[in-house]
């Protein structure tokens, strides 16, 4: 299981570290003059030689991969600029999440210039790019035949899909009697079984035969490839190309990096590029909805700004839209060039955010109660959680199910009830790859169990007859047992390094901001310290977290200990620890820019007494 996952509720976790390379972290310093601790973190991350290390210390444009390299792009390109040429058109289809949306307003945004490159007028171009985001609850996920009837009755020929299409094999056939050309741009895993459906081109790095050496762009990543492919073809000169390159693709990345840490793909490769060079950019918001969004989600574009800023505040408004409205209001609010108009969209993102998290706390009130009830009973919590109740809003549905996985540790399916029928989202823990398990399920017994799904590793979603939910809780719960079974018995908590206070000297903390954007595959670093003496009381905040003060010779630190499922002031009431006793800690850092208090806190994760003895940490 994940050690991180059931850390805060298991008091038993071993604490370990990874075996250090000690010569090659040493190597690594003295050729790029990097505190050893860094260096250490950089080689524990694959990337050991001055070459790769420093490429990951400094993001820049030229990482970016060609477009090129994607198989289809060629004919993608060509069969949309025919369509701009001959002013023909086009239908973007897109999805209603933070990762389509935004995909839907990059490719929209290409296009229409390359239009008007093309010869189009401006006002022309913008009614030429047609597209549509479909209604969460009335159409749900994907290409709907219905919607393609609709765009050939309107004398569209050719439909470019972003972040999804690519298991949608009847709309793909429906196209096609139609007599509409389709162009699939996704990043979801195609059917093992079907491949890819019949199309103009496929645009998705995880298709059979496509070289493109980064696997793991979000939709909104591929469609930026064909963006960029598209203005590069249609640029006059080398002259242009290069503002393009340098005007062009930087402003595009404010809203990609956005679409990449809202949907959690690794931060690793050429996704932090993107996240770096785009959390860079955020702080010249120039599109005047953006603006809006970033100050009612109070993000101070004076100082930098971070992927938790985005993953917590941006991302949750965007995807409010999709979730419990019409997510079109996004791409409207981020295409238009009104302040006016684009703020009064911009506050509707903001309160139905307000509303999301009303019905969202309404809901998780129910679940905690039910998890309490499993934990209670003989049999205890299955190993993957499906949990499903007709009044919980379909909008919801996959943050519950992350908070479930937050609160035990378990892989976990949240369903709702509509006429007869259970809508879906499910997410997972490492090692239970959750698309891989709905797939095995699926197929488990003599008929197909669910109607439709599809997501990744970490994430899915899916539908299927309300009266069969209870034979996939059976199944799901099976199969997790199945495959998490072999698994540690004990739970591990796994830091980065063992460190004293004292190597958090102000050149460490600088080269440690370097590392980030931190997210999937990218992992903040933890750190572990032995024997840190108490300089302070404990100070209770909100009943039961706690305010820490520690001290290791001249090094000292404030930190704050809180979690959902751990009671800090109790577990310290236990232990009974004066000012001057030592502690073992584990925790993250965290720079507090306050203008008066600020400066390097520590997050705690986990802490004991000193007493227990040091050998508990392990090499491994």
């Amino acid at each position: 299981m994940d050690s991180t996952a059931t850390l805060d509720s298991n008091k038993d976790a071993r604490w370990v570290v990874p075996a250090q390379d000690e010569a090659a972290a040493q190597a690594l310093a003295e050729a790029l003059d990097l505190p050893v601790g860094i260096a250490h973190l950089l080689v524990c991350r694959g990337l050991a030689t001055p070459e790769a290390a420093r490429a990951h210390l400094n993001p820049a444009l030229d990482q970016l991969y060609d477009p090129y390299l994607m198989l289809g792009m060629t004919k993608a390109v060509e069969r949309i600029r025919a369509s701009l040429s001959s002013r023909e058109p086009v239908l973007i289809y897109g999805d209603y999440d933070v990762d389509g949306t935004v995909a839907t307003v990059l490719l929209k945004t290409a296009m229409e210039r390359v239009a008007v490159m093309l010869g189009v007028a401006v006002e022309d171009a913008a009614a030429l790019v047609r597209y549509h985001i479909p209604h969460r609850i009335r159409e749900g996920y994907g290409i709907t035949e219905s919607r393609l009837e609709d765009a050939a009755d309107e004398g569209v020929r050719l439909v470019v899909s972003v972040d999804t299409g690519i298991r949608a094999f009847a709309a793909a056939r429906e196209a096609a009697r139609l007599g509409l050309d389709l162009i699939v741009t996704d990043h979801h895993l195609p059917d093992g079984a079907e491949g890819v459906p019949q199309a103009v081109a496929v645009l998705n790095p995880n298709q059979a035969g496509c070289g493109y050496p980064y696997k793991g762009l979000c939709g909104a990543a591929v469609a930026f490839k064909l963006a960029q492919a598209l203005l590069e073809s249609a640029a006059a000169n080398a002259g242009e190309r290069d503002r393009l390159r340098e005007k062009t693709l930087p402003s595009f990345l404010k809203l990609l990096a956005i679409a990449t840490i809202a949907d959690a793909v690794p931060l690793t490769g050429e996704n932090r590029v993107i996240a770096a060079l785009g959390l860079r950019e955020l702080q010249r918001p120039s599109q005047p909805g953006l603006r809006a969004l970033m100050e009612l989600a109070q993000i101070d574009t004076a100082i930098p700004i971070s992927a938790t800023d985005v993953g917590f505040r941006l991302a949750p408004r965007i995807n409010a839209a999709g979730r419990m409205d019409i997510a079109s209001d996004v791409v409207e609010m981020f295409l238009s060039r009104d302040p006016a108009a684009a703020r009064v969209l911009a506050e509707k993102l903001h309160r139905l955010n307000d509303e999301r998290r009303a019905v969202e706390a309404e809901a998780l009130r129910d679940i905690e109660t039910r998890i309490e009830t499993m934990r209670e009973e003989a049999e205890g919590l299955a190993a993957c959680l499906v949990l499903d109740d007709a009044k919980w809003h379909r909008g919801v549905i996959g943050i519950l199910a992350s908070r479930v996985v937050d609160r035990t540790g378990r892989p976990a399916l949240v369903l709702t009830h509509e006429n007869g029928h259970a809508y879906g989202s499910g997410r997972s823990i490492a090692g239970f790859h959750l698309l891989d398990a709905l797939t095995a399920v699926d197929s488990s017994g003599p008929e197909k169990l669910l109607t439709r799904f599809g997501g990744h590793a970490h994430a899915v979603g899916f539908s299927l007859p309300s009266d069969r939910v209870a034979e996939l809780r059976t199944r799901m719960a099976n199969e997790a047992q199945r495959v998490l079974s072999g698994q540690r018995a004990v739970v591990e908590m796994e830091c980065d390094a063992e460190l004293r206070l004292t190597d958090l000297t102000p050149a460490f903390l600088e080269w440690l901001e370097r590392l980030g954007p931190y997210g999937n595959g990218n992992s903040e670093p933890l750190f572990m310290s032995h024997g840190v003496r108490l300089a302070a009381a404990f100070k209770v905040v909100k009943d039961k977290h706690l305010r820490v003060a520690v001290q290791d010779g001249d090094a000292r630190f404030g930190g704050m200990a809180w979690s959902r499922r751990t009671n800090w002031a109790e577990r310290a009431q236990t232990w009974g620890l004066a000012p001057g006793a030592l502690v073992d800690l584990a925790y993250r850092l965290r720079k507090n820019r306050h203008p008066d208090f600020g400066g390097w806190e520590l997050e705690i994760v986990a802490m004991r007494p000193a007493a227990v003895a040091a050998s508990e940490s392990e090499k491994f």
